[in-house]
């Protein structure tokens, strides 16, 4: 115990000063350069100005956070303009519903899933730019920061989706990416939440953690960033503000982490990501999480295990009648369910691996698409994932609903 408190402690001070004569990396200049309109919604950015009809909806979570949910009903081309059969995107870690309509219409997932029959709700979670609202706490107070993705699987996701299917009066294919299948598989373990749901399409799919590749993220672990925030006081992981470029930063290291590429650095390579469009993307992103929630990704590096939140034994005696978290269970998924994935050959995030290890507990046996040169961003914002990934995505989307959909 005493070499781990001595370890924290020069940490936080590599964090608080080891880098104060450097200045950042270009990378980490254009964050702290780039702006968002914070007052605007994903309607009025991206939707309705390339001709899509948007909606916005306001979700409330049984533990009181207020979030958005946006509607694009059909596509900007639609004859008969009536909704098609629902599909949800839920985003990943440091983004925002934004992610899926980010690229050209062309390329984009949201808009060709309109364009293509889909009736598309558009999640977003607490503590994005868009669902900073809570019946009792402001963002300024912890306890508006105090989750993890699990509360997220457990309160978000069962808000959202029940609040969809009580509209379109229809079950859900369900479409996640990144930590969004996080939430997504944890979910899908809970009885109340499938039954809204028809079948889902997972985006580079995370149960385990624990052979993650990505240099950066071993690194963070290993100094236990997670640890040194919350010591620190910080509960909201703000990454465009001045103290989130610091811990950026810090963790850059010239001979093992290259931070002029830092979306690499962080998720591995990726293929087809166009950076000459970076600038344009930091209009939206990164978006704000929590360190709680961090801590809780680092928890299941640490531990190989797909768990729920680890509070140290007194608590989780007292918050869940056990020594240690329960597990998801993935086999309370049932063997009925339809599951398509997709996965990439560079992803250091969502490792083959792990994946392997995922489908082994699965009672359902799920469609696969492996894409060799395909990274974790890739998935979502390669400028060939139309033809790549979306084509195939498509075809599965497609045999759920038979023929309400328009050719792809």
């Amino acid at each position: 115990m005493g070499k781990n408190l001595l370890h924290l402690f020069f940490a936080l001070l590599f964090l608080c000063f080891g880098k104060t004569n450097c200045s950042a990396s270009p990378a980490l200049e254009a964050l702290r350069r780039s702006s968002t309109d914070s007052s605007a919604g994903l309607c009025d950015q991206l939707l309705l100005p390339f001709g899509y009809p948007c909606t916005e909806h306001t979700v409330e979570t049984e533990d009181g956070f207020v979030l958005t949910v946006h509607r694009v009903p059909y596509g900007k081309n639609s004859v008969d303009q009536k909704p098609g059969p629902p599909v949800f995107l839920q985003h990943g870690l440091f983004q925002g519903g934004d992610t899926w309509f980010i690229n050209p219409c062309e390329q984009s997932l949201g808009y060709i899933l309109a364009d293509n029959g889909f009736d598309v709700w558009v999640g977003n979670v607490r503590g994005t730019r868009y669902c900073q609202k809570h019946t009792s706490f402001t963002i300024h107070k912890k306890e508006f920061w105090d989750w993890s993705w699990q509360e997220l699987a457990e309160y978000d996701l069962k808000a959202m989706l029940s609040y969809v299917n009580s509209v379109t009066n229809s079950k859900i294919i369900y479409i996640g990416h990144s930590q969004g299948t996080i939430m997504g598989l944890a979910s899908f373990t809970m009885p109340e939440i499938i039954s809204y749901l028809d079948s889902a399409a997972l985006l580079c799919p995370i149960s385990y953690l624990d052979h993650v590749t990505s240099r950066f993220v071993i690194r963070a672990v290993a100094l236990h960033l997670d640890q040194i925030l919350q010591t620190m006081g910080i509960h909201q992981l703000n990454f465009r503000s001045d103290m989130g470029i610091q811990i950026l930063d810090s963790l850059c290291d010239e001979e093992r982490i290259d931070c002029n590429n830092l979306l690499s650095s962080i998720t591995g390579d990726n293929c087809c990501f166009n950076a000459s469009r970076v600038d344009y993307y930091l209009e939206y992103e990164p978006h704000p999480s929590s360190t709680k929630n961090l801590r809780h990704l680092f928890q299941m590096i640490r531990k190989g295990t797909f768990a729920k939140y680890d509070y140290g034994i007194l608590k989780n005696l007292k918050k869940y009648g056990q020594i240690d978290p329960p597990s998801f269970d993935l086999q309370n998924i049932p063997s009925s369910f339809p599951l398509w994935m997709g996965y990439g050959g560079l992803d250091e995030l969502a490792d083959i691996i792990d994946l392997n290890r995922t489908l082994s507990e699965l009672k359902t046996e799920p469609e696969l698409l492996y894409v060799e040169n395909y990274g974790h961003i890739d998935f979502i914002m390669s400028t060939k994932a139309s033809d790549d990934i979306y084509v195939d995505l498509n075809r599965f989307l497609k045999s759920r609903v038979g023929g309400l959909i328009s050719s792809y």
